[in-house]
């Protein structure tokens, strides 16, 4: 059995094509999507949901640009996966930066996609000394 990662990744056995459509294009869409999805504070489920959609399209750029096949569970799912993953990076940097940059007073930067509660900034359940 012979194994071969650009037949794994795209059906039309290029790695370059499956950069560039899949990566570059797809995955600059995604994060795109992800940043706005976070701008407007919506939940990272909906980022899912529009992957689905944005894979479709490339999927169909596969298929319109370099013959690949356009209905094919396990290229689509590959695509998704490169979709997700670029959305969910972006909309989670995005989320960070509102996090620390809005509620700065609260919030302070604990890495690059982590925020964490600033120490001088009391608790609310923390019990009042008396």
């Amino acid at each position: 059995m012979q194994f071969s990662i650009p037949e794994f990744l795209s059906d039309e056995h290029s790695l370059g094509i499956f950069f560039l459509v899949s990566v570059v294009m797809g995955g600059g869409a995604a994060w795109l999507a992800g940043r706005a999805i976070a701008a407007t504070w919506r939940p990272w489920w909906h980022l899912a949901l529009y992957m689905l959609l944005l894979s479709l399209a490339v999927r169909f750029l596969h298929s319109a640009l370099f013959e690949g096949k356009f209905l094919s569970l396990h290229y689509y799912l590959v695509d998704y996966a490169v979709c997700l993953g670029f959305g969910l990076v972006g909309f989670h940097l995005t989320r960070v930066n509102h996090m620390v940059t809005h509620y700065n007073w609260i919030n302070e930067r604990a890495g690059l996609f982590r925020w964490r509660r600033r120490d001088d900034t009391p608790a609310a359940d923390t019990p009042k000394s008396e």
